[in-house]
């Protein structure tokens, strides 16, 4: 990417910048973009915000007794499949 970098280049490396998987150049460049273009804030705001709302979900577990019937189905689908 490295220099000028624009909304399309912005946007199709967003993900990967907000996940910190881009170079210290391309990410440089990014951050300099969303610094100046409310439309990319924006999406990347939104991106942000959701990647934290998944990540919160993913931390919940479910109930015991429902995991203990799933487990059971599981053993019960493998026994037969033995």
């Amino acid at each position: 990417m490295s220099g000028d970098c624009g909304c399309e280049a912005a946007k199709t490396n967003l993900e990967e910048y907000l996940r910190n998987e881009v170079c210290k150049t391309d990410a440089a460049d990014i951050r300099a973009h969303l610094e100046t273009c409310p439309s990319c804030q924006g999406e990347a705001d939104l991106s942000r915000t959701l990647t934290e709302v998944i990540q919160r979900a993913c931390k919940e577990s479910a109930p015991q007794d429902l995991r203990d019937q799933v487990l059971e189905r599981l053993r019960s689908i493998q026994a037969s499949h033995s």
